[in-house]
């Protein structure tokens, strides 16, 4: 049997940016991104805290630091200043869940860590 499980989360990122006139796709800071194990072209899902939006995009590595921009059609489901949660999820089967920790990083407003733990 497998089990989709949370793989890794960015908690309360502030969105720095929203580009719609971009191809698409989310862009977080390479060092923030590569802290939660998000790998470039990774299917994530955005939580908006400020609205309630729940929608899919894919990580793309940012080079400035703190940057969290939606891009093109997303731009369209948040505001710069929003604060979301960006989460991975995994397949894993019931061996795997023995040692099963997910990536917890927590940010403060200008998206620096915080926290990494491994635990949900």
């Amino acid at each position: 049997m497998q089990f989709e499980m949370l793989y890794s989360k960015i908690h309360r990122a502030k969105v720095s940016d929203a580009n719609l006139n971009y191809v698409g796709s989310i862009t977080i800071d390479k060092t923030l991104a590569q802290s939660a194990h998000l790998l470039a072209g990774m299917k994530v899902e955005i939580v908006n805290i400020n609205n309630g939006e729940r929608f899919n995009t894919y990580v793309i590595y940012g080079d400035k630091k703190g940057e969290i921009c939606l891009n093109g059609a997303a731009a369209r489901k948040v505001q710069i200043g929003d604060i979301i949660i960006i989460i991975a999820y995994a397949t894993y089967t019931q061996s795997e869940l023995e040692h099963y920790k997910p990536t917890i990083v927590q940010v403060n407003e200008h998206n620096q860590i915080l926290s990494i733990t491994n635990e949900v």
